[in-house]
């Protein structure tokens, strides 16, 4: 395989990666305060989040790009770990990235909190378990599908995303250029031998991340679609 095949595959592995991990530390208790918050603002904050599922990628793109650049959040907080600015950069993807597909990973989280119900950390209460343990040896073990549901779809939507690093990352050799960039290159410089092989191996990584969404549902006993 060519550097030119190799090297966006490889920074796409590594962008959904870091992407998924950040997702599971930050998504998870969003989806359980969502799930359990007698807070009368949760659906807007919910809505909020959820956003990004009908927002056109551009202008999701377009507001993360403004809040990245030099004169957004990204011009003081760049220089604390050695960027000019967020935008353009392996960083600003990770980030970008995050935002987009924060709803893919919150909402099977969430769903699976609440059909788990209050009985199970009640039961465990009277066992004397504290909230936090409760938490860690009660609901997290009994919403694991609902978790691995929403690791499997936020890595997915991060391999697949193409508005939102268009407009954040730019096309940037090594730094930026994911397999959806890379694509729409090789298509606009006529390699068609290079975009056949990233859109069907794209293809076939789409309908195992299908197929596993699936049968994790199934094993939960509810549909995800």
């Amino acid at each position: 395989m060519t550097q030119d095949l190799w090297s966006p595959i490889w920074l796409t592995i590594q962008l959904a990666g870091i992407t998924t991990l950040a997702l599971l530390i930050i998504g998870i208790p969003i989806a359980w305060w969502l799930a359990w918050t007698p807070s009368r603002w949760r659906e807007v904050i919910a809505t909020i989040l959820a956003l990004p599922l009908v927002l056109p990628p551009t202008v999701l793109g377009f507001y993360i790009l403004v809040a990245l650049g030099p004169q957004g959040l990204g011009g003081w907080l760049g220089p604390l770990v050695g960027l000019r600015t967020f935008a353009f950069s392996f960083e600003g993807l990770v980030a970008g990235s995050v935002i987009a597909s924060l709803p893919f990973m919150v909402q099977p989280v969430r769903n699976s909190f609440e059909a788990m119900g209050r009985r199970p950390l009640e039961v465990a209460a009277t066992l004397r378990a504290s909230p936090w343990d409760a938490f860690l040896s009660v609901a997290l073990p009994m919403a694991l599908p609902g978790i691995l549901t929403g690791a499997v779809l936020a890595f997915a939507h991060t391999v697949g995303e193409f508005g939102v690093i268009l407009m954040v990352g730019g096309n940037i050799p090594g730094e930026t250029k994911v397999l959806s960039i890379a694509i729409y290159d090789f298509v606009e410089t006529l390699r068609w031998r290079e975009a056949h092989i990233l859109s069907l191996g794209m293809l076939v990584f789409s309908f195992l991340v299908i197929f596993t969404v699936s049968l994790l549902a199934r094993r939960s006993g509810r549909r995800t679609f």
